[in-house]
């Protein structure tokens, strides 16, 4: 069946094909060498003062390349890797799905099942820290900045806390809702 769909269509869709695959990555590495060579020559106008006439032209152009890409080199390596959303972020909707069998999760389904006093009592149930930041950020609309301020803590502990105080949350809703 599989040599009938690649005779008729060509390559299955689960099956990347090379060559594109190939152009694909050829073409984002040209277009960081532009980039790189276009902020090299930008570099190279803001710091003219610093080349000596007479010298090598070339080679200090090209040390000005080298080392923006070391620094680009650097910084990609600082980049923490992206993550895909996790299991435990979709805990309530598998929770829900799961309960109701095959059937197709709604929104409406959800919401039907929770309360405000639930969304309450499952809020009043995280710790304080978490609660505090999601209360300012998602029901107060405070900026992170601003909940930062208010709360005296930096605004990547914000970030931090409110994504730990909203799983915490999704896991008292799930709990409430099933039982």
């Amino acid at each position: 069946m599989q040599a009938l769909v690649k005779q008729r269509y060509g390559s299955s869709v689960s099956e990347p094909e090379p060559a594109v695959d190939a152009r694909r990555i050829a073409a984002e590495a040209r277009e960081e060498a532009e980039d790189l060579v276009q902020e090299t020559y930008a570099r190279a106008f803001r710091s003219w003062r610093s080349y000596t006439p007479g010298t090598n032209m070339r080679a200090w152009l090209f040390r000005i390349l080298t080392n923006l890409n070391v620094d680009r080199g650097r910084r990609v390596q600082r980049t923490p890797p992206m993550q895909p959303l996790e299991e435990s972020d979709y805990y309530l909707a598998n929770k829900l799905a799961s309960s109701a069998g095959e059937e197709a999760l709604e929104q409406e389904q959800v919401v039907e099942r929770l309360s405000q006093d639930s969304i309450v009592h499952a809020l009043a149930e995280i710790q304080p820290q978490f609660r505090d930041v999601v209360v300012l950020v998602d029901i107060g609309d405070f900026s992170y900045a601003d909940a930062a301020e208010i709360l005296d803590i930096p605004m990547g502990t914000v970030m931090s806390r409110l994504h730990r105080g909203r799983r915490a949350l999704k896991q008292r809703l799930a709990e409430e809702t099933l039982a």
